[in-house]
C-alpha cells in the first residue's frame, strides 16, 4: 500500500493538485515520516524530479475548511497575494507550504476582520503552532508587514510590482491593520 500512495502522491505533485502527504498517510494510517521516507528512495532509486511544492495550490482548499462562509473566496485571494508576496521577499525558499498557506490566511483573515486563532489555523493547515509562529515572526521582518490594508490591496489592483512602503502612511495608526499587535505571537517572557 505504501508503494501505491507514493506513486498516487508523485502523480498529485506532477499534477500540480492540492493533495498533501499527510492526506495518504491519514488513508493508509501510517506515519507520514515513513511514508516520506519511502517517497524520497522512490524518487531517488527512479531518478525522479519534483519541482518545489507552491503554496498557493493549498490556499482554497484549506480556505474553505475555515468557515469564512460567503467570504473564503476574499479571504482565499487575500492570502494568495500574501503568499506571493512572501514569494517575493523569499520566505518561501526552504520551507514547507502548510506553513506558508497557514501564516498568509492568518493574516488574510485579519484583514477581513475574521478571528481566528494561531491554534486554529495550524490545526486546519496541519502544523504545530510554533512553525505557524515562525513564519509569522518572518512575515513580521518585511516590509509588507507595516503596510496598511488599503496599501496592500492597491499593490495588486493597480498590477503593481512595487515594494516600497510609505514609512509615514504605515506609521499611521488609524490607517495600519496593526500587524504587530494583533497578529504576532506574545514575546517569551524573559
Amino acid at each position: 500500500h505504501t508503494v501505491v500512495a507514493v506513486c498516487l502522491y508523485i502523480v498529485c505533485r506532477k499534477q500540480k493538485t492540492s493533495h498533501m502527504l499527510i492526506d495518504f498517510a491519514e488513508v493508509l494510517q501510517t506515519d507520514v515520516y515513513e511514508l516520506g521516507s519511502v517517497f524520497l528512495k522512490f524518487c531517488k532509486l527512479l531518478h525522479i524530479r519534483l519541482d518545489p511544492i507552491d503554496p498557493s495550490l493549498y490556499i482554497h482548499r484549506f480556505a474553505s475548511m475555515l468557515e469564512f462562509h460567503d467570504k473564503t473566496q476574499q479571504v482565499a485571494s487575500t492570502a494568495l497575494r500574501i503568499v506571493a508576496r512572501m514569494n517575493r521577499d523569499w520566505m518561501i525558499t526552504g520551507r514547507r507550504p502548510a506553513g506558508i498557506c497557514g501564516a498568509g490566511l492568518l493574516i488574510a483573515a485579519k484583514m477581513h476582520h475574521f478571528k481566528r486563532t494561531e491554534t486554529q489555523i495550524a490545526q486546519v493547515v496541519r502544523i504545530c503552532d510554533s512553525t505557524l509562529r515562525k513564519r509569522l515572526n518572518e512575515f513580521d521582518e518585511t516590509d509588507a508587514s507595516g503596510m496598511t490594508v488599503e496599501k496592500f490591496n492597491a499593490l495588486f489592483k493597480s498590477g503593481s510590482n512595487c515594494d516600497f512602503v510609505d514609512s509615514y502612511e504605515a506609521k499611521r495608526e488609524q490607517d495600519r491593520w496593526l500587524w504587530t499587535t494583533q497578529c504576532a505571537p506574545p514575546h517569551p517572557q524573559g
